[in-house]
């Protein structure tokens, strides 16, 4: 069974913006199943100004402090 974007839904999204990186922290549900939590990075592209998702891997202290209050908002939407 392929991955079917249609049956993944966001209960929950709030991102952080950093100089020249954002992490965004979701929930989703897939087919309704249990809702799991998702950390994202994005970097801007100094160029064109876009955004490029990049493997999140290590946070610095900084952006550890920042995703920190935003945890317990996502865990709600984890019923």
């Amino acid at each position: 069974m392929a991955f079917d974007k249609e049956l993944d839904k966001q209960l929950f999204s709030e991102t952080i913006d950093f100089e020249t990186t954002r992490i965004t922290v979701a929930v989703f549900s897939y087919n309704e199943g249990i809702p799991k939590l998702q950390l994202a990075r994005e970097n801007l592209n100094t160029n064109d100004g876009s955004w490029t998702w990049a493997k999140l891997g290590r946070m610095t202290k900084k952006e550890a402090e920042a995703i920190i209050p935003i945890l317990p908002k996502a865990i709600v939407h984890m019923k």
